[in-house]
């Protein structure tokens, strides 16, 4: 497991100075190429509840997602993070709802909702800096994502949302690592795993 925890540690490296590395115009572009991909699925028009991240720093653009999806009625939960690393989660009730927590996140200011209230979502948008071609995710190490996902039934679809070159065709898994249903890149808009 050592081994595989230093790969793990080794990607996650190179895969944050990779995105480093990416000019705002292609992040800006990459957030509306997959906000638009993810609100005309079908799940998403459906969902009378998401629950998704709030991005931050060089992931994945969610905010006009985020916004795009409350303004359309639909019920959004994002998390807050908590002492030990599991996530709690608050209504989504547009950018002002958000302030400042720690490591850079942005959190809710809403009433908390505990960590099953995520079951209730019918629709899951989760992070990941790297989905292999199984659906294997590679988080940022701390375990927040992989508890969530699993109190999630494994009847809803979890989609993380990556740049083109960080949906691979392998990644270094442990036991506890959770995958998800799908992950939605650029250029290729939604992929399904097995």
């Amino acid at each position: 497991m050592r081994d595989i925890a230093e790969d793990k540690t080794a990607l996650r490296a190179g895969l944050l100075a990779a995105r480093a590395r990416l000019a705002d115009e292609e992040r800006a572009g990459t957030a509306r190429t997959l906000r638009d991909a993810l609100l005309t699925l079908p799940e998403a028009e459906m969902a009378g509840t998401v629950a998704a991240y709030v991005s931050i720093g060089t992931e994945p653009g969610t905010h006009g997602l985020l916004f795009a999806l409350w303004k359309r009625g639909t019920y959004v939960l994002v998390p807050k993070l908590l002492p030990g690393g599991d996530l709690d989660w608050a209504s989504y009730e547009g950018p002002e709802s958000l302030r400042p927590g720690p490591y850079g996140l942005l959190q809710p200011t809403e009433p908390l909702r505990g960590p099953d209230a995520v079951r209730s979502a019918d629709l899951m948008i989760v992070p990941a800096l790297a989905v292999s071609s199984t659906g294997a995710r590679l988080g940022r190490g701390g375990g927040s994502y992989d508890r969530v996902l699993a109190r999630v039934d494994p009847g809803i679809l979890t989609i993380a949302p990556v740049y083109d070159s960080e949906l691979v065709e392998s990644l270094p898994a442990e036991p506890h690592d959770r995958p998800v249903r799908a992950a939605v890149t650029p250029s290729r808009g939604l992929v399904r795993f097995a």
